[in-house]
């Protein structure tokens, strides 16, 4: 097989890969014109001009990671550097998966490159034969040479740190669309706010700036419960067919995620036990989990259903919160909470979307999911404690909590008609306690917002909540949340 993998197949894959050698342009149906948050952040890493880093985009499938890299390729043919001096190898393809790192390396080198600041564009790279090995020889024997690389499975990806990554790489997590990056993709007509608004910053205004703040950005909601079915995968954003929209990602997500990456990447062989386990994730999102019963309806060892929700979080498709304890004592037996990478998988999977909007338990799960996620995103770069609360003895529980060295950040999500909280609540407990919690209780209605009364919390809409987000997100380097 080697003889029949030759310099020549190489490059013939190549040229179709790399049109840009050619016509110097590369066409706007690959790079992007709207540009994502976590491009800007990779850009800081990849064009540093002290500290140079290879860049590693992670994320789950059709999350846009290829698209960041053709945007950065267009933007150094833009300026100047020589169409033949960048090179992007897709992995996923038969041939150059079966080449080596080297072998392809080589071919460019000999063949096409010429200078010697070379810029690689490396896609899908877990599936590259000692992948790690070569960033590190790359690195290290090669300062001229600047790398962006992608991947899909991203502990994969971290679990090579250790041995060859620290000091050299560094990754970058691709989520899906936030609500504010998805108005942005369909092009919504959205209010200029101020820097320095965020959630967290309501609670500072006077009632006639919150008042404004509130009308200014309620046209918005009428696009939220669009967000939460369509979901947040770039290429499926911008269409009105919601059936369609959920075969791609039940197609070119999940299907390929647990039927094709699961057997090659983590060699699962029992598929069918996986989908039943995820099936189950997606009814239950949002939700304390419970292994041993999966366990038992199921039929599956417990210390399968534990590995399998590893694997699936391993594959970006969910993410699992453990108990954060508010006193600072351990938590044993801790029970994880499962909530989806993205709304859409769950209305992807089981169908019927458009009913669940009428389904207030269902939808409050999805909600509760989003916020989690988007939290998750603005902060996974500095090493967050974040889960949920639950007292074993009074049973009392707060949906999400956010541990950073200032202090916590406190949420519940109620999203219904009734958002009334009783005194004994936990999160009204914890609010007047310690003073050093920002606490924040996420509504449905777009006139349900403002400070309580009983205790120092501020209510506001989660449409508002995911949307301020998103803005404080875009200018996180200026302004906290």
């Amino acid at each position: 097989m080697k003889d029949l993998i030759t310099d020549e197949s190489i490059l013939q894959v190549l040229r179709g890969f790399n049109r840009w050698w050619e016509t110097n342009v590369i066409s706007d149906e690959f790079s992007k014109p709207i540009k994502r948050f976590a491009y800007y952040e990779a850009k800081q890493a990849f064009e540093h001009a002290d500290i140079r880093r290879h860049v590693i985009l992670t994320g789950s499938r059709r999350v846009g990671k290829s698209t960041i890299m053709y945007q950065f390729i267009n933007d150094l043919l833009d300026r100047g550097i020589p169409a033949k001096d960048i090179i992007y190898v897709s992995f996923d393809h038969p041939i150059l998966k079966m080449s080596t790192m080297d072998q392809i390396i080589k071919a460019f080198i000999n063949n096409i490159a010429l200078g010697d600041d070379i810029y690689l564009f490396l896609d899908e790279i877990q599936y590259a034969t000692d992948w790690n090995g070569w960033l590190k020889t790359i690195y290290d024997n090669n300062p001229t040479y600047r790398v962006m690389a992608t991947g899909s499975a991203s502990p994969i990806l971290h679990e090579k740190m250790p041995e060859s990554g620290v000091g050299r790489w560094i990754q970058i997590q691709i989520p899906t669309l936030s609500f504010y990056e998805y108005l942005e993709l369909r092009e919504i007509h959205t209010p200029l706010l101020d820097k320095s608004i965020g959630p967290t910053s309501l609670i500072n205004l006077d009632i006639k700036a919150l008042d404004q703040l509130m009308q200014s950005l309620q046209s918005l909601e009428k696009h939220f419960h669009r967000y939460l079915l369509i979901g947040g995968f770039p290429e499926i954003a911008r269409t009105d067919d919601i059936s369609y929209a959920q075969r791609i990602i039940r197609e070119d997500v999940v299907d390929k995620v647990l039927k094709r990456d699961m057997v090659s990447l983590f060699n699962v062989r029992n598929i069918d036990e996986l989908e039943k386990i995820f099936i189950y994730l997606c009814m239950t999102t949002g939700n304390i989990i419970e292994a041993t019963t999966i366990s038992s309806n199921m039929e599956i060892s417990r210390a399968t259903v534990n590995k399998y929700m590893s694997l699936l979080e391993m594959a970006n498709l969910i993410y699992i919160a453990y108990p954060i304890e508010m006193t600072g004592k351990k938590i044993l037996k801790a029970k994880p909470k499962v909530y989806l990478s993205d709304s859409a998988i769950r209305n992807a999977v089981l169908g019927h979307a458009e009913d669940v909007v009428h389904d207030p338990d269902q939808m409050g799960m999805i909600v509760e999911s989003a916020v989690f996620k988007h939290i998750k995103t603005f902060y996974y770069n500095m090493n967050p404690k974040l889960g949920y609360f639950r007292d074993s003895a009074t049973q009392k529980e707060m949906d999400i909590v956010l541990s950073i060295p200032r202090g916590k950040i406190l949420i519940e999500v109620k999203y219904r008609q009734d958002t009334a909280l009783k005194e004994s609540e936990a999160i009204v407990e914890w609010a007047r306690k310690d003073t050093h919690n920002l606490s924040i209780l996420v509504t449905k209605d777009s006139n349900d917002y403002g400070k309580l009364k009983n205790a120092p919390i501020m209510k506001m809409p989660a449409f508002v909540f995911l949307y301020l987000l998103g803005h404080a997100e875009k200018h996180r380097f200026k302004t906290p949340l």
